[in-house]
């Protein structure tokens, strides 16, 4: 059986813990996961008021080949779904992966990411509660919850909800047994 590749899609401003935990659970839990970037080079994060560690990259979003992914995770902070949404390229990949099927987990802002490539409409969904008006305004339903789940998107609302994030993308991508080892 092939191992279960997660795909990670950020650029510079992203939320320290919601790239970092994710990433390394993953991983701990016997997934591969890449780190893509715009350029593929490392990333600098966000931490609390200031820049963070940087996070080194994969390879480059043009080199993404959509077959070699089982699932996307896109993490917040307002920077970097913001600089994301303006990316055609990085929207649709987001597009690519609902459209094949493929899980679709976004943390804090990252809905951003959703609304732009127009996934939200009908669906439920959870975010940082400052873009829930932007949710609403999208069409999405938005819940006050630590991870809501609709149709192969996983959304919660902030670093105080990634253990739940992590353990729905570990159940989404046929891994649940793995999840509290985590």
């Amino acid at each position: 059986m092939p191992k279960t590749k997660i795909l990670i899609l950020a650029t510079n401003g992203f939320e320290q813990s919601e790239l970092e935990k994710p990433r390394d659970d993953l991983r701990a839990a016997g997934l591969t996961v890449h780190v893509a970037t715009l350029d593929g080079k490392p990333i600098k994060g966000w931490d609390d008021k200031n820049w963070g560690r940087e996070a080194d990259a994969d390879l480059a979003l043009a080199d993404v080949n959509l077959a070699d992914y089982d699932a996307l995770v896109l993490p917040g902070g307002q920077m970097n779904p913001d600089i994301l949404r303006t990316r055609p390229e990085a929207v649709q990949l987001v597009k690519d992966f609902h459209s094949a099927g493929k899980p679709v987990a976004a943390v804090c802002h990252a809905p951003w990411m959703l609304i732009e490539a127009d996934l939200v409409r009908g669906r439920n969904l959870t975010s940082y509660p400052s873009i829930s008006t932007d949710v609403k305004n999208a069409g999405g339903k938005w819940h006050d919850k630590e991870v809501v789940i609709d149709e192969g998107l996983i959304t919660s609302r902030n670093p105080g909800d990634l253990d739940a994030f992590v353990q729905a993308i570990l159940s989404a991508v046929g891994h649940g047994d793995k999840a509290n080892a985590a």
